[in-house]
């Protein structure tokens, strides 16, 4: 299992993490992103395809401390600003001048 944080526009900002079998994971996240936008996820699949696998998904909640890592992150209400996550949806590829040096030489050493 796999788990994935969801990034929304509620209130609460608990931004849940959830588990994703192996096989949602690949279809959520194609192509090694860690990073996905759920329009993007929606337009790829179909509307029934990935109402399915999310309606798996939201039965798989797990506490954060739990949770032996974030493997990906899913974005709810983010259309306007893609233009801020790196182009191949992986964490690894962000803006070197939007994090500091640890993670610039974290992040060189992952790609």
């Amino acid at each position: 299992m796999k788990n994935v944080q969801i990034i929304d526009g509620a209130l609460n900002a608990t931004f849940s993490v959830f588990q994703a079998t192996e096989e949602e994971f690949a279809a959520i996240f194609p192509n090694g992103q860690d990073i996905e936008v759920i329009e993007d996820f929606v337009d790829r699949l179909g509307d029934q395809r990935a109402g399915a696998i999310l309606s798996q998904l939201w039965e798989r909640p797990i506490l954060k401390r739990d949770a032996q890592g974030i493997h990906g992150t899913l974005f709810y209400d983010w259309s306007e600003r893609r233009d801020h996550l790196p182009s191949t949806k992986r964490e690894v590829d962000c803006d070197e001048r939007s994090i500091n040096e640890a993670q610039r030489r974290l992040f060189r050493a992952a790609r």
